[in-house]
């Protein structure tokens, strides 16, 4: 019988996000494939360091061996190298005994086309052209910042989650860029009662919640996952946020309602293993501080 990856968190994610490639990447793109291949085959027994989504990975494989006979989460390695080039990849994910056995190699083409084959839940990369395409077909995506130094390294797995455009739908966020706070907060209290769409993550983090509701282990542990919301919204429009999650039937760990401030000291605080965000303003000094993927828009 096959191995089905139904009913799993399914995580795909690229070498260059599982690893640090930046300087194979510089190497491909001035001096070219040829000079690439070459370099890998070279360096085929360097293990490569950590990358962006490293410590994210790492955690929720870690679920895996809290519920012995039961598998929670599957993680696909998903890379534009040949099969030829990709021992280095297989390597480095064996030295630092990171349960994953399937892979994605395209040889240079788009990944994207993959990602309903391997049932992806979330896809991880540092290609624009990869997420962007990822979002626009329905699966929740984001393009990584650079690691942090400091990143935190926990055994409990953390989340972070931006709202709009994010968790929900960009229909408010567009309403406020387009026509102003008044607008949105009117907006919003209008539709205070009104659930908030769905937007890339929403079924992400109901995946999540289902597991934390849901997780049995063998000790008895509760589940070693917490989440937290960090919007810029504030009052008024902080009603339809929590009505919508409460109709969901999604309870999330900590909310930051932010009124428009800087995230990044909460963030800092919250120590995230991932945090995610539409808005590179918000973005990149968040990725200071904790690791950080950017959320597209949809096209």
């Amino acid at each position: 019988m096959a191995f089905s990856l139904d009913n799993l968190l399914v995580i795909g994610i690229s070498s260059r996000a599982l690893f640090d490639l930046e300087a194979e990447e510089t190497i491909y793109q001035h001096e070219g494939l040829d000079a690439y291949r070459l370099h890998q085959l070279e360096h085929e027994n360097k293990i490569l360091k950590p990358g962006a989504g490293f410590s994210l990975v790492k955690a929720l494989l870690k679920l895996n061996s809290l519920t012995p006979g039961i598998r929670l989460v599957e993680v696909v390695i998903m890379s534009r190298n040949s099969s030829e080039t990709s021992l280095r990849i297989f390597n480095s994910m064996e030295h630092y005994g990171l349960d994953i056995t399937r892979a994605a190699l395209s040889g240079g083409a788009p990944l994207s086309p993959y990602l309903q084959a391997f049932n992806i839940s979330l896809f991880l990369s540092l290609h624009e052209d990869d997420v962007q395409a990822a979002i626009n077909s329905g699966v929740a995506s984001a393009m990584l910042y650079q690691i942090p130094e400091n990143a935190a390294d926990l055994d409990q797995i953390r989340i972070a989650f931006d709202g709009d455009a994010v968790i929900f739908s960009d229909e408010s966020e567009r309403i406020y860029q387009e026509h102003g706070i008044e607008a949105f907060e009117q907006h919003e209290r209008t539709n205070a009662k009104k659930p908030l769409p769905e937007g890339p993550f929403a079924r992400l983090l109901v995946a999540l919640s289902y597991l934390q509701n849901n997780f049995k282990s063998a000790d008895g542990r509760a589940f070693p996952l917490r989440t937290a919301l960090v919007t810029a919204r504030s009052s008024p429009a902080h009603e339809r946020v929590i009505r919508t999650l409460r109709a969901w039937n999604i309870a999330i760990d900590e909310t930051f309602f932010m009124g428009g401030i800087n995230k990044s000291a909460v963030l800092a605080a919250f120590k995230p293993h991932m945090f995610f965000d539409d808005q590179h303003g918000h973005c990149l000094p968040a990725s200071s501080v904790v690791p950080t993927g950017r959320v597209p828009i949809r096209q």
